[in-house]
């Protein structure tokens, strides 16, 4: 019984600094693109400049359009859509926090908004805010073009 409560009090000594822990965010953002001016062009991605179709029509014009900066706690995120027609076709992260899990999920989002081709795509598990600010940044681009 002795030893009973100066266990107790340890035990409860050695937790309370665990329920007083708070994780300090990395505020840091890095600029990992400057954003394409918006282009119309006639080829589509991918065609490594070949000539267009014969009577000048054929493939839509591919738009650039550049979502809302987004803060998290983190820093900031912001996207670029890349659109052939009504079809995203590329989205490239502008601004995104540096932490190891945002580097990660980047391009599990970027997969996810092209397969989904809306800005209705799963959160990643560990980059939870970065998620939810892709995803606004990316409705924006998409508003931005009138989809």
């Amino acid at each position: 019984m002795r030893r009973v409560i100066p266990v107790l009090l340890l035990t409860v000594a050695g937790l309370i600094p665990l329920w007083r822990f708070e994780a300090t965010p990395h505020e840091s953002t890095a600029v990992l693109a400057d954003p394409a001016p918006a282009e119309t062009s006639p080829a589509a991605p991918g065609t490594s400049g070949a000539a267009p179709p014969s009577g000048g029509s054929g493939q839509p014009a591919s738009t650039s359009t550049t979502g809302s900066s987004e803060s998290t706690s983190y820093g900031s995120v912001q996207v670029q859509v890349t659109f052939t027609g009504d079809r995203i076709t590329e989205v490239r992260a502008l601004r995104a926090p540096t932490s190891t899990r945002t580097q990660g999920a980047l391009p599990r989002l970027r997969q996810s908004a092209l397969s989904a081709q809306s800005a209705d795509i799963d959160t990643v598990s560990g980059a939870t805010q970065t998620s939810q600010a892709y995803a606004k940044s990316l409705q924006a681009a998409i508003d931005a073009k009138g989809r």
